[in-house]
């Protein structure tokens, strides 16, 4: 009947209300479809000047709006002209590393063209490659071995869901109530990994690889078992190994000293660790030093959960995979190197912060950090102080921290 309605009024003429209407019922598809209309017949015509005056207001948006329009698409040529290049670049790196890096590994590994290629970021198909020479595996785990230590795991989730009081041997120093709750908390850690890849959360593709991994661990190393931030470092080396060798990588990874540091909660190293951060802290940044001493913050607040996770929570991911990359070559003191680089780069925004402020600002950093500006701001980082390297100055505060009594004086003041 409205279908009818309407045919039967199609022949009436529309009013010159209805005209103006219909030509305005559009969504004009550019910024230069801008339309000078007279007045409708309808209402008195504009005088001369204000006609006058009106068409070159008009003239003047539509040039401003070509401008904006110019001026967009030549930031979207450019944007895809740097698309391009990056391609090309990776595309011309991974042919590198895969016909001259690798099959010489051993020879060219520590050579300045490596080195030079290394900093700029390894190429996604080869990084899972890569970071397993260069972690290597000191600890001599097996594929067969993962298999074993995975078996033994879902032995004990079987025997814990049953509320079976089957205890290994072994592993009779450690209660039956810790290790489950070190198996609970893998299971409830996996769901609040990367939650925004949605991959890693129950029912996504790779939840079963990180549970394997990290209960696998849990059997292999009942001394340190699971500890949260585990999972981050977990779920790094699955997105770009596969299980068997994440695990492996995982499990040499963890057994450095820095790691194994913090992830057994060494107080007194870790105490050595943020003293000599904090002497490096001090040579490169003496400004920004000056004002957290003011203020107290001491460099537990920021870094502890910076090197549990190996900045893979606090950095975006490609961002953090390329900390990683330079990680796996230069060792844990690049981790501490990053952390300067990072405070560098926002040293004038810390230094008018108060305590809460920057706390909050360290504890959640900015979540569109350009990887060219923090590598920059990195390599900005001199790690001698009174030519003294890294390993010297740390070195020499562990001497010192046996012969005085347990804390890091750095940290008293």
């Amino acid at each position: 009947m409205e279908y009818e309605d309407q045919a039967g009024r199609a022949s009436r003429p529309p009013s010159p209300k209805q005209n103006v209407r219909k030509n305005l019922d559009f969504e004009p598809l550019s910024t230069t479809a801008l339309i000078l209309e007279d007045r409708p017949a309808n209402l008195p015509a504009k005088p001369a000047e204000e006609a006058q005056k009106h068409r070159q207001q008009y003239e003047e948006m539509v040039v401003q709006a070509k401008k904006r329009e110019l001026k967009e698409a030549q930031r979207r040529k450019k944007q895809l002209e740097e698309r391009c290049r990056q391609e090309e670049s990776i595309g011309n790196a991974v042919l590198t590393w895969n016909n001259e890096i690798l099959p010489n590994w051993e020879t060219m590994w520590c050579s300045r063209k490596v080195r030079d290629l290394w900093w700029q970021g390894i190429p996604p198909s080869v990084r899972g490659k890569v970071w397993s020479l260069a972690i290597g595996n000191e600890l001599n785990i097996t594929h067969e071995l993962f298999h074993i230590c995975l078996a033994r795991a879902k032995e004990r989730w079987r025997c814990f869901s049953a509320g079976g009081p089957d205890v290994d041997s072994e592993d009779a120093g450690f209660s039956a109530a810790d290790r489950e709750a070190s198996l609970e908390l893998i299971k409830l850690d996996i769901s609040r990994t990367f939650p925004n890849l949605c991959i890693f959360q129950q029912g996504g593709p790779y939840h079963d690889m990180l549970h394997s991994v990290l209960g696998a661990y849990t059997c292999y190393r009942p001394d340190v078992g699971y500890v949260q931030g585990m999972s981050f470092i977990a779920a790094v080396l699955i997105l770009n190994l596969d299980t068997a060798d994440a695990f492996i990588a995982f499990s040499n990874l963890l057994n450095k000293p820095c790691q194994m540091a913090f992830f057994r909660v060494d107080h007194g190293l870790m105490l050595t660790y943020f003293a000599a951060f904090e002497v490096f802290f001090e040579e490169n940044l003496p400004k920004l030093f000056t004002h957290f001493k003011k203020n107290s913050l001491t460099p537990d607040i920021y870094l502890i959960d910076w090197i549990f996770t190996l900045y893979s929570k606090s950095l975006p991911l490609d961002l953090a995979c390329r900390i990683w990359d330079v990680f796996c070559r230069d060792g844990e003191e690049f981790l501490f190197r990053t952390a300067l680089g990072i405070l560098r780069l926002f040293e004038d925004i810390l230094t008018r912060m108060d305590f809460i402020h920057v706390a909050q600002f360290l504890t959640r950093l900015p979540e569109d950090l350009p990887a060219d500006e923090v590598f920059a701001s990195i390599a900005a980082v001199q790690m001698q102080s009174r030519n003294k390297k890294w390993a010297q100055v740390l070195t020499a505060l562990q001497r010192d921290s046996r012969e005085m009594e347990k804390g890091s004086p750095s940290l008293r003041h």
